[in-house]
């Protein structure tokens, strides 16, 4: 052997258990033995439970190693094995890996794969394909496309990306903006920074595409301030399709224009919420607007403004390569195409599953998740951020679908699970919603502002066993109030997790009132 080319992820996650430390081990030893060693750092698969690995290109594809004992232990025995499954931490064909095989990689289909910093590497691997072909049809005819394929936003709300992009369309405006919304705070999320490290040229395709439908020639960026390799990678993506003809003032000699501009946010989780994020976007505080009018129509700086999260505009460039239908005919009833979920929690094996919706909650977690990572029974999951409800054990057939989750009083959002065995306590966990939502409040309405500075105290007295019975009836209509009169879903969900508690845990409640009597 006298050269290899490697592939190990430059993924934030897979930085932070080793991967800088796996890049030096294999260069010092390739050195070593004189072999040329070519190192592509990549984004990472998402196969976070396996991390730190690398990959190695071979005759029959990329073969897969993961360190057991110490580094060079690793990659020395690797080499030895002349880069083969006679190595014991060798892993198999990446391609042939179950955990990836049964999936639908659509969005993250070249996530681990590619070297992201390259356009070159991109435009091989199949991008700026469906901006190519947005580039021969009118805006009408691209935001037909979208609408055809039962996209929707990916946030939470899942309300119809094709319509929002029809009414900018339609809106009158001599400036119009595309605002992609990377503020991913949820907890157990991690898709949006994992894509933007991973793939962020497809970002960029989709934002530039969600332009050419609606009449925009500007777009901002927003990213939370706790992703500094994201927003590094971003700027330096842009730079790089700008210089490529991708972005700017002629794409691609079609005398379009658009270009996209990075912006951080500065810690604020009400900054997800899409009228806070223009606020902050207008150097304001994060506030909540009230809405009508709608961002739609009079969004960033009063212009009519497409506001879309990571997940929704990293979909589009996929439906114009391949058409509407080819998308619409994954997932079930008004969810189609594909969902990233994310496992995190106490589970074995914590990562990104994209598949199609309907699948069940327990596929996910026990299939591909593997269980609890102690072992323990699963007590409860907890889906779509802090502001989720949680979901017991005896619910996780229920399938990953928008209305039908909604239907049982839970709700999608984000796409992200985090996993509790049978040691959590449900009280606690109704505490910190309520907490969470005290804290993180922007503080324009009264609901949300006092509603949960009131609900941290009316629990504290169920725990302490003060009569139980009336603060338990004080809780349930103070989550009836947040839930009604709240400006946004800051306050109107926070009482989500509350009431599964309550609804599916009520021993949790009635254990810390009698452990306090």
């Amino acid at each position: 052997m006298k050269s290899a080319t490697f592939f190990v992820s430059g993924d934030s996650a897979s930085v932070s258990v080793g991967a800088d430390d796996l890049v030096r081990a294999i260069a010092a030893e390739a050195k070593r033995r004189g072999i040329e060693a070519r190192i592509v750092r990549t984004g990472s698969r998402g196969l976070y439970f396996l991390e730190p690995m690398f990959e190695v290109e071979t005759d029959e594809g990329r073969m897969g190693f993961r360190p057991s004992g110490t580094m060079a232990e690793c990659v020395t025995e690797m080499f030895d094995s002349d880069i083969s499954p006679k190595a014991r931490t060798c892993l198999g064909l990446m391609d042939d890996l179950p955990w990836l095989r049964r999936q639908e990689r659509l969005t993250f289909e070249r996530c681990g794969i590619i070297d992201p910093r390259s356009v070159g590497d991109y435009r091989f691997h199949g991008g700026f394909l469906g901006l190519e072909r947005a580039l021969g049809l009118t805006p009408e005819e691209i935001v037909a496309m979208v609408t055809d394929s039962g996209l929707r936003g990916r946030g939470g709300a899942g309300f119809p990306a094709g319509v929002k992009w029809n009414t900018v369309l339609g809106a009158p405006g001599d400036v119009k903006y595309i605002c992609c919304n990377a503020d991913e705070g949820d907890s157990g999320t991690f898709a949006d920074r994992m894509l933007m490290e991973g793939d962020p040229f497809l970002l960029i395709e989709g934002m530039t595409i969600a332009a050419l439908a609606t009449g925009a020639a500007k777009g901002f960026l927003y990213i939370r301030s706790e992703y500094p390799a994201a927003i590094a990678m971003m700027r330096h993506a842009i730079d790089a399709a700008r210089a490529g003809g991708w972005l700017g003032v002629d794409i691609r000699g079609s005398g379009k224009a658009f270009d996209i501009e990075v912006r951080e946010g500065a810690g604020a989780y009400i900054c997800g919420e899409e009228t806070a994020m223009l606020e902050s976007l207008e150097g304001k505080r994060g506030m909540v607007r009230a809405k009508p009018p709608l961002p739609a129509l009079e969004g960033l700086f009063g212009k009519p403004t497409v506001v879309n999260n990571v997940l929704t505009l990293a979909a589009v460039p996929l439906i114009l390569s391949r058409g509407a239908a080819y998308y619409r005919d994954l997932g079930m009833g008004r969810s189609r195409g594909t969902q990233p979920f994310q496992l995190a929690g106490c589970v074995r094996n914590g990562g990104l599953v994209e598949k199609a919706f309907g699948i069940t909650l327990r596929t996910l977690v026990e299939d591909f998740g593997g269980g609890t990572a102690t072992g323990r029974p699963i007590k409860a999951v907890q889906v779509g951020g802090p502001l989720g409800g949680y979901i017991p054990e005896e619910l996780l057939d229920l399938p990953a679908d928008y209305e039908a989750l909604a239907e049982a009083g839970f709700m999608l959002g984000h796409g992200g699970l985090v996993v509790f065995d049978d040691r959590v306590d449900m009280l606690a966990q109704a505490r910190f919603a309520m907490e969470f939502c005290a804290h993180e409040s922007c503080g324009k309405c009264t609901p949300c502002r006092i509603g949960a500075v009131r609900g941290v105290e009316v629990i504290d007295r169920i725990a302490a066993g003060a009569e139980p019975a009336k603060n338990l009836a004080l809780l349930e209509d103070l989550c009836t109030l947040m839930t009604d009169g709240s400006l946004c879903a800051m306050g109107g969900l926070t009482p989500m997790p509350v009431r599964s508690a309550l609804r599916h845990f009520p021993d949790d409640f009635r254990r810390s009132a009698a452990a306090a009597e």
